[in-house]
């Protein structure tokens, strides 16, 4: 999975980069903090592919310091992706194997066994600070998200999600041991 060796090689590319002293936004930005620099939007929308790889990242709107693994995270979340059935269904995903996908993105990315478990736990706080800023800027009254909070079934949609997330969290346990 090409979009998850980009990843690795944004944050290797970044590793001696010291953020400190920039402002950053923390829509999406890890709770943990850390000081890699993370993408935390990294959708095929948000990727260039050249004969089918990715070859770069586009749209660094959410960029803040963090962990790369609650970045690889929000990858995992949107390419994966981390989506019950129907809105997966509504959003044109094909139907996949979603545990094996997420197994690629960690082999992809080299995520060690460590590597592997703190990622279920990462998207776990990925889902959840994903539809706390939703919700945030749907009562702050940005017509952006109030205009995809009414197209996708308002809070329901976070709710399908997070259940079938609860339901399905052993198979990707599973997939990536």
């Amino acid at each position: 999975m090409s979009i998850a060796e980009l990843l690795r090689g944004l944050h290797d590319a970044t590793r001696e980069f010291d953020p400190r002293s920039l402002t950053w936004s923390n829509s999406l930005a890890d709770p943990a903090g850390g000081m890699m620099i993370c993408h935390n939007d990294v959708s095929p929308e948000n990727v260039v592919f050249r004969d089918g790889l990715a070859v770069a990242l586009l749209d660094f709107e959410f960029a803040a310091p963090g962990r790369p693994v609650y970045d690889l995270a929000h990858l995992a979340r949107l390419c994966v992706p981390i989506e019950n059935e129907f809105d997966q269904a509504r959003l044109g995903w094909e139907p996949a194997d979603r545990p094996a996908r997420l197994r690629l993105v960690a082999d992809a990315y080299g995520l060690d066994r460590d590597g592997r478990e703190e990622l279920l736990i990462a998207i776990d706080d990925a889902l959840t600070r994903l539809e706390e800023f939703v919700w945030r800027s749907v009562e702050a009254g940005d017509p952006t998200y109030i205009d995809m909070w009414n197209q996708t079934d308002g809070a329901e949609r976070y709710h399908r999600r997070r259940r079938w997330w609860n339901e399905s969290h052993h198979q990707f346990a599973t997939a990536l041991h």
